[in-house]
């Protein structure tokens, strides 16, 4: 068992293994958790097929997960260096001495999700590199908003059309309340209302707001990854097969470009365009950076001097991309983010009688993942 996850709780630090243990997996099978940033979960799946391919593993369940709602608060450097003090303290004198120099803003507390999802080489948050590729790509608040709004719109649609149905499972919290859907979607998320709200990680020139953003939510995903000896020793029948995958890194300033970098390569190596791809998913940071990577590829400039490539590689077609919504609508636990959308591009071929997709995602640090799927028939 090997799962992604990015913040787990301090008393469950390899959650892979205590997930495995909880679930009846035996004391015998192998768990343990990998971090990827944004792309912990896809790093599950990339990691589990390493270890089929070497011979190591026959039969691995492969996802991720994230409880942000359990981000923890922090004390500051301040705090923790005087409680260091105090307990190396010997005398009443020296804790007399330490009390004289407590100031009460030692215990303003720090949230660790905004420190989590601060870039420490670049010193940005999301957010504002988000910020970036709106003023590189020329993206206007309205473009972002219209966006947003469009990822509820489908998701809403798919959640009536019932294209969740075998993706979802229900959950009941302790107090036994059921949550049979993702709750994050908002009906009233339309351009007009979402243009109401303030930008927040650049308050006087900026246009990323929490509603064009994707929320910080919780979440799990699991995919099981087999080898060709495990589907015929346990007769399982195989949904799909994942063709190839890709890591990328780039300027962490820039780190929304991710998902151009990481699957461009996928479709030079397979002789693919665009458009020969059935189905697309980009997970939805925030939606100036979907609205950028699209940019991107209809950029001559940026197709010959950031990819290499003789000219634009052109637009993907709209119907293909996030055809159910994304992370805006849906929510991002970062953990599980790569895992759902390598899930969810399998589940649309399937629905729409596809045969190739490709999974991206933009990756916090200045990277970028993306695996290609091929839906399998019988």
């Amino acid at each position: 068992m090997i799962l992604g996850c990015a913040a787990p709780s301090p008393d469950e630090v390899n959650i892979g293994r205590v997930a495995a243990l909880r679930m009846g997996c035996g004391h015998k099978v192998p768990a343990w958790t990998v971090m990827r940033n944004c792309a912990s979960g896809m790093q599950a799946i990339d990691s589990a097929i390493a270890q089929i391919r070497a011979g190591r593993s026959n039969l691995v369940l492969a996802g991720g997960v994230d409880a942000l709602s359990r981000a923890p608060l922090l004390f500051s450097d301040a705090m923790v260096h005087w409680l260091a003090s105090w307990y190396a303290a010997k005398s009443t004198g020296q804790r007399a001495a330490l009390l004289v120099k407590f100031r009460p803003q030692h215990l303003a507390p720090i949230i660790g999700l905004m420190k989590g999802l601060t870039d420490p080489i670049v010193g940005l948050l999301m957010g504002q590199t988000a910020e970036n590729l709106a003023f590189r790509f020329g993206i206007t608040r309205a473009e972002m908003d219209a966006c947003a709004a469009e990822s509820h719109r489908r998701v809403l649609a798919a959640q009536r059309a019932g294209h969740f149905a075998r993706e979802i499972v229900p959950l009941y919290d302790p107090s036994g309340k059921l949550y049979a859907a993702d709750d994050g979607v908002r009906g009233d998320s339309t351009p007009e209302n979402l243009a109401k709200l303030k930008p927040f990680f650049d308050r006087k020139y900026g246009n990323v707001t929490a509603g064009n953003s994707s929320q910080v939510t919780d979440g799990g995903t699991w995919l099981v990854i087999a080898s060709e000896r495990a589907v015929e020793k346990h007769k399982l029948v195989p949904r799909g097969r994942i063709v190839d995958s890709q890591w990328a890194g780039l300027d962490p300033a820039q780190m929304g470009m991710g998902p151009v970098h990481a699957a461009t390569p996928i479709l030079q190596r397979h002789g693919l365009a665009l458009n020969d791809l059935d189905a697309w998913e980009i997970n939805e940071a925030f939606a100036a950076q979907v609205i950028a990577c699209q940019r991107a590829w209809e950029s001559d400039e940026y197709c010959r001097t950031e990819l290499g490539l003789p000219g634009a590689l052109g637009a993907i077609d709209p119907a293909k991309l996030n055809a159910d919504g994304g992370a805006i609508a849906l929510g991002h636990p970062v953990g599980a983010s790569g895992a759902r959308i390598a899930l969810h591009v399998l589940e649309t071929l399937e629905r729409t009688g596809g045969k190739r997709g490709m999974a991206a995602i933009c990756i916090g640090g200045g990277l970028g993942g993306a695996m290609m799927v091929e839906r399998v028939t019988q």
